[in-house]
């Protein structure tokens, strides 16, 4: 939080630049404290707004970009390592085709999608218009629910701080109760199939 308070806006355009190219960065946690620091008057609302909604239109853009220049035959040699089967690459695709509104606004929202969105745009060749035109519809919607997040936190921090210390402790307990006899069965069903 120290941090980000230093760096301001501009933390938040490098983050969620890495965050928009599907490189494994904690964007949205960035903007989620942005929240926090415009609910303490640290940060200006639109600043991050901004900065938030631009940097990920440039980073998807960048992917976007990538996809278009590496195209079909990169996913077709080196999916298997990023767990892009042909299959879910053609299912993409067929998505994409059918809809590139839903695949790239609805895409971002869902697990391992996400991160390839841009990229197969770019394969698609998808006009790079629409395609900023449907990544800024998402980036909107991400940014301010993820401000909106860090504002909610902010304002009820004393009230989240009080329950997260008396609630913590038995929440971990219960969590260590619930996998210790996880293991148990586990075992069990183990040495059940041995006999």
């Amino acid at each position: 939080m120290h941090y980000l308070g230093a760096l301001g806006a501009g933390g938040i355009l490098a983050g969620t630049i890495i965050e928009a190219m599907g490189i494994p960065f904690p964007g949205g946690v960035m903007v989620i404290i942005a929240g926090f620091l415009v609910d303490q008057d640290r940060l200006n609302f639109y600043h991050v707004l901004l900065a938030a909604v631009g940097g990920f239109d440039l980073g998807a853009l960048i992917a976007y970009l990538i996809g278009r220049r590496v195209g079909e035959p990169f996913f077709q040699r080196y999916g298997n390592y990023l767990h892009i089967t042909p299959q879910k690459f053609e299912r993409a695709q067929s998505w994409l085709t059918r809809s590139a509104a839903a695949f790239i606004i609805v895409g971002r929202f869902v697990p391992m999608i996400s991160n390839l969105t841009p990229y197969m745009a770019g394969v698609s060749k998808l006009s790079p218009a629409r395609f900023l035109f449907y990544n800024s519809i998402f980036a909107v919607i991400w940014a301010s629910f993820n401000l909106a997040v860090g504002i909610v936190f902010g304002q009820n921090w004393e009230r989240i701080s009080r329950l997260t210390r008396s609630w913590l402790p038995l929440g971990a307990a219960v969590l260590l109760l619930l996998y210790l006899v996880y293991l148990y069965l586990r075992h069990q069903k183990k040495t059940a199939g041995k006999i």
